[in-house]
């Protein structure tokens, strides 16, 4: 596995507080330094607000080779949804004409849809086959949020990558079968929100109303920390490193500083015995809790 610089928080307003974005240059710097210290992959999309600006920024900087680098990226939410069959390829195209443009890139590592719905249409999965038959893409996908949508994937021959939210309090890719399929299917595996959404940064008076049933939680996460001596977010990037069914972790940061930590934190070597038992601790939460899009203020 290998981490992935996820850069929703360099386009836009992010997190649980919707964090204020950081000046482009500042984010190209960030890209930089992670590209120049051992992270070869970057995620975007185009509803990030300016990242696939600011990554093609970077791109044509041309500090790193652009075969050495990973690059994915997603089409627009729900714009498929008024589209007649017959456009679908050329809708696609379109879109994905557009993002390299922006990208400074004749072609991405990976393409998702962003409307984890589009799962259940084999149609669109189809279409969006071509872009890897054209050489647009190297892999074609979606971006997933629940375990039926990731089946349906990878039930269909036309795609190949998905991208998954999994972490320390969300187990349900795991528990559900979707890794273990999915690698025995040979699909490209991506996962997200190690840190859901930044939530497993706060201090527990930091933590807003509505999301007041993750308090118990982390400090539930907290005492594991004292007992074993490792941080949080060497126990959240930890729990997801060890899955051999994941290619990248993409994870967001809002600072060089916690790029660094989190870059740290990635080569920390913790022992099975401490995810054994945050698999038995922290499992079965609800997903309105686990998935930040389901958060209800």
């Amino acid at each position: 596995m290998k981490l992935c610089l996820g850069t929703v928080q360099f386009g836009m307003d992010y997190g649980v507080f919707n964090t204020p974005k950081k000046d482009p240059q500042y984010c190209i710097g960030c890209l930089d330094y992670a590209t120049q210290n051992g992270i070869d992959a970057i995620d975007t999309a185009t509803a990030y607000g300016i990242a696939e600006e600011i990554t093609g920024k970077f791109l044509s900087m041309k500090t790193v080779p652009r075969d050495k680098l990973y690059i994915s990226t997603k089409m627009l939410p729900n714009i498929m949804d008024e589209v007649k069959p017959e456009e679908y390829v050329d809708v696609i195209r379109k879109n994905l004409h557009k993002s390299l443009e922006t990208l400074h890139t004749d072609y991405v590592d990976a393409y998702y849809f962003h409307s984890s719905r589009y799962a259940f249409k084999p149609e669109l999965l189809d279409a969006m086959s071509a872009m890897q038959k054209e050489g647009l893409a190297k892999m074609v996908g979606v971006s997933v949020y629940y375990p039926d949508e990731a089946f349906a994937c990878f039930d269909n021959t036309n795609i190949n990558c998905i991208q998954a939210p999994y972490s320390i309090f969300d187990h349900r890719m795991k528990e559900n079968g979707v890794l273990s399929r999915g690698k025995h299917a040979g699909f490209n595996i991506d996962v997200r929100t190690a840190f859901i959404k930044g939530l497993i940064r706060l201090e527990e008076s930091e933590v807003p109303d509505h999301l007041s049933k993750a308090k118990p939680i982390l400090r539930k996460l907290d005492a594991l920390c004292k007992e074993t001596g490792h941080s949080r977010i060497e126990l959240a990037i930890g729990y997801v490193k060890r899955e051999t069914a994941v290619n990248h972790l993409v994870f967001g940061v809002r600072s060089l500083e916690q790029l660094k930590e989190d870059m740290v934190a990635f080569d920390k070597d913790i022992p099975d015995i401490i995810f054994d038992e945050i698999d038995r601790e922290f499992s079965g939460f609800d997903a309105d809790l686990v998935v930040p899009s389901l958060w209800v203020k």
